[in-house]
Parts: structure tokens; sequence; C-alpha cells
């Protein structure tokens, strides 16, 4: 079978080799015939050799068809389609230890492949009419807004919402909110995503290049009240306007470190908010199934920015690299 894996050099190294079937699957597992995968910031650590592994095979998203499952499953059949999970044995409850040392892609190996043999407990079925491109958007980038958002910020009808950038976790916590009746502000560099943001329903949009204190233009817009949540992928960079941004007792969730690993934290600014400031990572396995569950409902689909063929993913990540994306990348076999 086909797959992508790591080796020395970054993305120039990444290597489309043959690999052994896996063959069928034993007692609680299921055999995967899978045929998309979708970009992640992580991922792009992995294979341009910021995290270093060699004959790592790619990818922890994957979406595909169930082939086979072994004797004692019986949530799945031959026929359903899955999707994976980033932390494969989440299942419920707080979050476990243990950092990245089995996320696919990662500690293990990943859904660049044809063919996987995991446990039944390391996927979920995937939205109902979603495309397996579509489908595996969800286990990181959606699972982690739909966390941040409802699982965490308890989202209602009528709240506000802050998304920075444009990127996958943003749009999709742009759709999710507006799904649910919040009011959206998303920031972008590019007037021209700003202007596709408001298609999809974000109600105020700034451009931080242009205005330094988009945080206190965002307050502004709420008439000095405060967004009730703010979804932080920037980081050390983005925080302080993050917290003028937000109101007295809301949430920031913080997903991710664009701007870098280490910088100051506005504690002072913080504190007078009274806000709650919560670093998370993706997911359970039961919070995957709930969001699966609200997206069966048919509310939204999400926002594939382009779709590469496997053979190209590492053109694929230099695109993610270039910053031109909306939404999501896909790659598809």
């Amino acid at each position: 079978m086909k797959a992508i894996v790591t080796a020395p050099g970054g993305l120039d190294a990444l290597k489309l080799v043959d690999l052994p079937d896996p063959g069928r699957p034993g007692p609680g597992e299921i055999r995967v015939a899978l045929h998309g995968s979708s970009l992640n910031f992580h991922d792009l650590g992995v294979a341009s050799g910021r995290t270093p592994t060699d004959g790592r095979i790619l990818m922890a998203d994957g979406a595909g068809v169930v082939q086979e499952v072994g004797e004692g499953v019986t949530e799945f059949r031959p026929g359903n389609h899955v999707v994976s999970c980033f932390f494969p044995d989440w299942q419920d409850g707080p979050p476990p230890s243990g950092g990245f040392s089995r996320v696919p892609g990662d500690g293990i190996d990943g859904f660049a492949v044809e063919y996987a043999v995991r446990p039944a407990t390391a996927f979920t079925l995937a939205p109902k009419g979603f495309s397996h491109v579509e489908a595996a958007t969800i286990t990181t980038a959606g699972l982690t807004a739909w966390r941040a958002l409802v699982e965490i910020g308890r989202l209602k009808a009528g709240d506000t919402v802050l998304a920075l950038g444009t990127g996958g976790v943003s749009i999709y916590a742009l759709q999710i909110a507006r799904a649910m009746g919040a009011r959206v502000a998303i920031t972008s560099s590019s007037d021209e995503k700003l202007e596709r943001a408001k298609e999809l329903g974000a109600e105020f949009t700034v451009n931080y290049k242009e205005h330094a204190d988009w945080g206190k233009k965002v307050f502004d817009w709420t008439d000095g009240r405060g967004v009730d949540h703010v979804v932080e992928v920037g980081g050390p960079g983005t925080l302080a306007q993050s917290i003028q941004a937000v109101r007295m007792g809301g949430s920031i969730t913080m997903i991710g470190v664009l701007t870098g690993i280490r910088g100051e934290v506005p504690t002072a600014a913080l504190a007078s908010r009274q806000a709650t400031l919560s670093g998370i990572l993706v997911g359970s396995r039961r919070q995957q199934q709930d969001f699966v569950r609200a997206l069966d409902c048919g509310l939204f689909r999400p926002v594939i920015d382009k779709v590469f063929p496997l053979e190209k993913l590492a053109d694929a990540f230099r695109y993610e690299m270039s910053g031109g994306h909306f939404g999501k990348i896909g790659v598809e076999w």
C-alpha cells in the first residue's frame, strides 16, 4: 500500500513509499480504507522537521470506509464512513497525560496511507453526507473549535464570539457560532478574506495589519461590553488584544501558538477582566461524537480551500506555509 513518510530534510525529503498491507483486524479492531485527510499546523511541524521523526506515516486526520470489523466490534460495520480521533486513547473525562506520544502522525503512525487497522475506539462515525475530505476536517480543527465554544464556553444564542484569523479552527468557530445563533467578530490581514468571512455570517471584521488596536475595535463593537468568547489561536503576540476584547468574566480559549511559544502574559489586564483563560488541545472521542451528531443536523458544511492528491502532500504543506488559504486544506486519494 502507498504511504507518505517523514525523512531527515523536512518537506523536500517526504517520501511516497510502498508498505506491507496491514492485514485483517484483530479483536476490537477495524480495517479502514482511507481516502481523505486535512492539514493542521501540528502536521506541518512534524513534516517540516520541527518535531523530529524518521519514517513516520504523516497526518493526524483520517477519513475513509470500514472494510472489515474484528471480533467483538459492534459499533461499526463494513461500509460505514468513519473519521479518526486525534487522541485515540482519550475516550471521555479529563485530558490524559502523555502529550503527543499517542497522536497519529506524530507519536504513532498517521493516516497518509491507503489502509489502516486500528482499535475501533480510535474512530467515530463521520457526519452524514460529508465527503471524506470534509469529514477529515472535523477531527482536529473542527473538534477544537467545538470544544472551545460548546464544551468549555457553553455557547448559547445571543453570545458574541471573536475568532482570530481565517484558518481552519477560526472558520469552524465562525460556522459553529453562527449555527447556534451567536454573533461573530473575526480578524485577518486580508480584506478579501474578511469579505469571505462576512459571507459566512461574520458581523464585524477588522484588519489587524491596519488596526494594531483591533482588540479595542472589537470591544467597541459590543458597545463597551466585550465579547463573551475569544478563540485565541495566536498566542503571546495576540493575547493582550484578546484580553482587551473580552468582557468581564468572559472566556478566552488558548488553542494555538502561531506567534510563538513564549511571551509575556498581561496578568494585570487578565485579572482586571476576571476572565477565564483556558488552554486546550483538541478533545475526546465522546466530544467528537457529540460534534458529529450536531453536524448530522445539516446546519453547515466545512470550508475547504483547496484539495491536493496524496502524492502532492509536500506541495499542500507549502501552500499552508504561504498563508493564502481560507478554511481547511484537504488531501484525497
